[in-house]
């Protein structure tokens, strides 16, 4: 799916004190190992030391989960305006939990995409079955000039050219990012301080 537009931003479009609330409010959480593919059928404490060993190459961070609606209202708002913006037009119904996500020093998470092959099935519940993520948010809440790596990037690799874009003009506090779900993307280890970000996936669907 070639696009124009691989990302839209709102630079320092969520408040400080709001960032600072949800930090607050996700480190009250029970607070878990993030986990990828096929590990995300286990609890954390249930996976074998070969699948932990294969899943810290491929991501490193902790999560909790929020899905209050004073978070989804901050935030979907700008949904929508990016959907229209660039251009995508995607048709969307549902978001998912949020995932308020912390990468603490040397944690990062490698080149992935948030979208699968196959739509959600029951298992998922009734709001997305036969559904499948379209567009991906992540909120930084954490200032940029608080921690250092943690970049989020791009592969806009086609096969005339290998591009990667890194998301720079991104990293002030309260910046939103929607990009296509499918789109490849990584956060390259933090290597000072401390890196939180909210991530939302908003579902809908399959294109036609």
């Amino acid at each position: 799916m070639q696009l124009e537009n691989s990302f839209w931003y709102f630079k320092k479009a969520i408040g400080e004190k709001t960032c600072d609330d949800i930090i607050k409010y996700g480190n009250s959480q029970e607070e878990q190992l993030a986990l990828t593919g096929a590990t995300k059928k286990k609890k954390p404490e249930e996976l074998t030391q070969k699948e932990l060993l294969n899943l810290k190459e491929k991501r490193d961070s902790n999560v909790a989960w929020l899905n209050d609606t004073w978070i989804y209202q901050e935030i979907l708002g700008f949904v929508r305006s990016a959907n229209e913006n660039a251009g995508w037009n995607f048709e969307w119904d549902w978001a998912e939990a949020c995932q308020f996500t912390k990468y603490r020093l040397n944690q990062y998470y490698d080149w992935h995409c948030d979208s699968w092959e196959k739509p959600y099935d029951e298992s998922n519940g009734s709001n997305f079955t036969g559904k499948i993520r379209k567009l991906s948010v992540t909120v930084n809440l954490t200032d940029g000039n608080d921690y250092e790596g943690g970049e989020l990037e791009f592969d806009l690799t086609t096969p005339e050219n290998k591009r990667i874009i890194a998301a720079e003009d991104c990293k002030a506090k309260g910046t939103v990012i929607v990009f296509p779900s499918h789109m490849w993307h990584r956060v390259k280890p933090v290597t000072k301080g401390t890196r939180y970000s909210l991530v939302v996936w908003c579902v809908g669907r399959p294109f036609q």
